[in-house]
């Protein structure tokens, strides 16, 4: 695979932090928990593959930006068991990130002002990019902007209540081809104060089928100089990442499902974009099957009891294990280990000496799109009126 030449790319600047290289990891529901952002933050801090997977100086910031899973307002204000442990940060975490998710504008409110008042997290970003039907059907995610001054409302409440805190959106193109909001969405959010706007290049409807729009995302970039714009669809690899800044202009980058079973991939993507274009990380299935088995233990101390670290790493095995030479049946057994020594033995009995196969660097997790989206009743009858949300729109649990 060629390796992508070096570009140069000026820092990114979220409030009082300064981002560079300025890659950023996207809040994914049920991964982007403290141990993924601890594996991430490692390789993009120079020594991943190292001893322990802690380099020294982790979390020193400024090598990326590393987000939390998705967490909703309702219940971070009811302060939730489960929310509250979501929200957990490695006292390594530099800034600390914490990803919204809301519809009721003092719900928002409540949630940014906690947060800035107890010093939970120095940076907020508000999710209206989730395309899932149990968030869409309650009028949230990338359903809200179409209602252009209920995302008004909720950017208001939420760049007031933050205080000194920077306040980021994360949004897509919109709902499907007919009904597109985020240029009028960008303009929102520059007038309401937010600090930065990261685009998806698929609307809600494509979920992540089909091709990422990187111009829309260059059109965004022209429509809202005043602040940096972030892109985000299609990035598997570092070259795909220079690629998207160089064709769009756009002021950094936001990696999803290309870093599932590759958080190696942020040290790519750190040394592309500082020049360095022959560190492009090939591990064998040795240094992956290290990496999983510390992925897994850092989950268990997470959690606080291993098996159930283990039961929560299995999603994380195909992808770590796409392109190698490993039958079936092992994939399957190793897809239902419980404890570390079961994953290290099963690990132990593959060809460990396989290099990196061709073609593992493409699409990973779901790939379905033209899905119909699941709105609330009327939702697109008008683009102003707000009546449509709910009582019970905001969801009581996070994790998307």
């Amino acid at each position: 695979m060629s390796t992508p030449a070096a570009t140069m790319v000026s820092p990114l600047q979220i409030g009082p932090h300064t981002v560079q290289p300025p890659v950023v990891l996207a809040p994914m529901a049920g991964i982007t928990n403290a141990p993924f952002r601890t594996l991430c933050r490692g390789f993009a801090e120079g020594d991943g593959w190292g001893p322990g997977g802690r380099p020294p100086g982790a979390g020193s910031g400024g090598k990326g930006l590393f987000v939390s899973e998705m967490i909703t307002t309702r219940a971070l204000v009811e302060r939730n068991e489960k929310t509250m442990q979501l929200i957990h940060f490695d006292a390594t975490e530099k800034p600390r990130s914490i990803q919204l998710y809301g519809v009721d504008p003092a719900t928002v409110g409540k949630a940014v002002r906690m947060i800035a008042e107890e010093g939970l997290a120095d940076h907020i970003d508000l999710n209206f990019g989730c395309p899932v039907p149990k968030v869409t059907r309650k009028g949230g995610g990338s359903a809200l902007p179409y209602k252009r001054n209920l995302l008004r409302a909720i950017l208001r409440e939420a760049v007031s209540g933050a205080g000194d805190l920077p306040v980021t959106m994360k949004m897509r193109k919109g709902i499907d081809d007919d009904h597109i909001t985020y240029l009028d969405a960008g303009r929102i959010a520059v007038e309401e104060g937010v600090t930065a706007i990261a685009l998806h290049g698929r609307t809600a409807a494509q979920h992540y089928g089909g091709t990422a729009d990187w111009d829309a995302i260059a059109r965004l970039k022209e429509h809202v100089p005043e602040i940096p714009v972030l892109g985000n669809g299609d990035i598997w690899s570092a070259e795909d990442a220079v690629r998207m800044v160089r064709e769009t202009g756009c002021d950094g980058v936001v990696v999803g499902r290309g870093c599932l079973g590759r958080p190696w991939l942020f040290s790519d993507l750190v040394a592309a974009f500082e020049g360095r274009t022959d560190d492009s990380a090939r591990p064998t299935l040795r240094a992956v099957a290290d990496v999983m088995v510390r992925h897994a233990t850092l989950l268990g101390e997470w959690i606080g009891d291993e098996a159930r670290g283990v039961i929560d790493f299995r999603k994380h095995v195909a992808w770590y294990l796409k392109g190698f030479a490993v039958g079936s049946e092992m994939r399957k057994r190793l897809a239902i280990t419980s404890s570390l020594a079961e994953l290290s033995e099963g690990l132990a009995e593959l060809d460990l000496d396989q290099a990196w196969p061709l073609g593992a660097d493409g699409p990973r997790g779901r790939t379905s799109g033209n899905n119909r989206v699941v709105l609330p009743d009327g939702w697109l009858k008008d683009p102003y009126d707000c009546a449509g949300i709910s009582e019970d729109a905001e969801l009581d649990t996070s994790g998307g």
